[in-house]
């Protein structure tokens, strides 16, 4: 079992985004950070990551609990975090 993944196949493996391309240009234009970092397609996301996507009006907070193999629902592969107020 894989211990990592490029960060734009796990959006989409994950259904957080439901294409890999949208994901690719979302990571690109700098809306996705990896632990409080601004994070690229190509960045590996492992167990534990907290991960913060802001698209459009929508800010979300999810830790990655397992990577998963296939493509599945953000169930049982993510948590979402609720939002810390004053960030």
């Amino acid at each position: 079992m894989a211990d990592h993944l490029r960060l734009d196949l796990f959006l989409k493996t994950s259904r957080l985004i439901k294409r890999r391309s949208l994901a690719k240009e979302i990571c690109d234009a700098g809306c996705v950070q990896i632990n409080g970092r601004m994070a690229k397609a190509g960045a590996l996301v492992q167990v534990g990551d907290v991960l913060t996507i802001d698209i459009r009006d929508r800010l979300m907070r999810v830790r990655v609990l397992r990577i998963p193999q296939r493509i599945e629902g953000p169930e049982g592969v993510v948590e979402v975090l609720p939002e810390e107020a004053g960030e």
